[in-house]
């Protein structure tokens, strides 16, 4: 077989698997991308659509046009079952598909670290349906607290608990604070605001224990300051969708809880057929492949890799990085050359904390407040995929700062 007939298929259209996509564009190979979804969604955004700051199209675009332009380039909308690494093929729910080189970038899901009542009952965050599904959850409790008479029911309808102090919980608690202080209070100006509780759960004593001390420091300050309840070494035993109760004992009349406190690698690694490490990740060789099977790469949240001793973190920046990689080495491949061993370049950390408040360390450079969140402002545009996106994300965040709305307010159905 020539190599210009030889099949790179990828599965998932997440980060690392778009641009492993991307990054094939001219090597001699049929690239074929699978994923269940026919969108690739900016994850970062996701907590905005989920406090109606944005709509779910603003931060997602379909694959098909993202990657129009690239000649060598086939999606395929299905569902990865299973993979035969000794033949080479994938079991699919669109029937059994071959390959030469596979790039397994399948991604992670919400680790609820085995809280069966915290899987039925919480609101998880990961893709556009758990978005919505907190977005009508949380304007239904604003209206279902205008028609409760009790005052001991109202304030627990209206008590919002967000659990995990990293990036995602720091941003939804802010982002949340702002829609119910700044807007919804114009919306229900019968409803008493002293009524509504946020509270920021955190298992640890730190908050973003990525950033440096000081920062840490500040987002806490301006967390209490959006009115917002940080709790250190608080660790949730049980919500029975009515309470949360803490392992100290400590019962929250609470009808919201919003899960941001951990991720694991997609179920698709427990079919693979080899041995796990911490958060279902799968080791994988400094070259990114799998032991034994060097025509397959496992890159993003579903591999694991450690560098200076501790494992690479699932964020985007990771799995980009990694899917460039994973590219680069099946162009060596196939022309012969050595295979290169990754190394993470990290680029720093943001979280934003809603108007004029974020903190960032990017580059060496430690910036909070309104500096901070231009930072951030500038680089998650930038990072958006489509010049549409762009203008709508643009648009909406200028509309929401100088006039206080959300435009996204609806309580929808499935």
């Amino acid at each position: 077989m020539a190599q210009a007939d030889k099949v790179a298929v990828i599965v998932g259209a997440g980060f690392g698997g778009l641009n492993a996509a991307r990054a094939l564009r001219r090597a001699p190979v049929q690239v074929v991308l699978l994923d269940r979804n026919n969108y690739h969604l900016f994850q970062p955004l996701l907590y905005q659509v989920a406090t109606a700051g944005l709509e779910p199209e603003q931060i997602a675009k379909p694959v098909r046009a993202i990657l129009r332009g690239q000649k060598n380039f086939d999606f395929r909308l299905v569902e990865v079952r299973g993979v035969d690494f000794a033949q080479r093929r994938l079991d699919t729910s669109g029937g059994p598909i071959t390959y030469d080189f596979l790039v397994l970038s399948h991604g992670s899901e919400t680790n609820f670290f085995g809280l069966d009542s915290m899987t039925k009952n919480g609101l998880g965050l990961k893709d556009i349906p758990d978005a919505v599904r907190i977005r009508n959850h949380v304007l239904t409790c604003f209206e279902h607290a205008m028609l409760e008479g009790d005052p001991e029911i109202r304030r627990a309808k209206l008590t919002f608990v967000v659990v995990g102090g990293g990036p995602t919980g720091v941003e939804m608690a802010g982002a949340l604070s702002e829609l119910i202080r700044l807007v919804l209070v114009k919306d229900y100006p019968r409803l008493n605001i002293k009524d509504v509780r946020i509270l920021l759960l955190e298992a640890t004593d730190t908050l973003l224990a990525a950033m440096p001390e000081r920062l840490r420091d500040a987002a806490v300050k301006t967390l209490w300051r959006k009115w917002i309840e940080v709790r250190f070494s608080a660790v949730v035993a049980d919500f029975d969708g009515d309470r949360v109760r803490l392992k100290s004992g400590e019962v929250i009349p609470a009808r919201t809880v919003i899960w941001a406190a951990g991720v694991k690698a997609a179920p698709l690694n427990g079919h693979l057929g080899l041995t796990a490490g911490r958060q279902g990740r799968i080791p994988v060789e400094p070259t990114l492949q799998l032991q034994g099977h060097p025509e397959v790469f496992l890159i993003g949240d579903a591999s694991y890799v450690e560098e200076n001793g501790e494992p690479l973190p699932m964020v985007a920046p990771v799995a980009i990085q990694m899917g460039q990689h994973a590219a680069r080495n099946i162009v060596n491949t196939l022309r012969g050359k050595a295979l290169q061993s990754f190394r993470y370049r990290d680029q720093g950390t943001l979280a934003t904390i809603g108007r004029n408040a974020a903190v960032a360390n990017v580059f060496g450079i430690q910036a909070r407040g309104f500096v901070a969140w231009v930072m951030w402002l500038g680089i998650h545009i930038i990072q958006l995929i489509g010049f549409r996106n762009k203008l709508f994300v643009l648009l909406n965040w200028a509309w929401d700062y100088f006039f206080y709305e959300r435009a996204a307010r609806l309580i929808t159905r499935d």
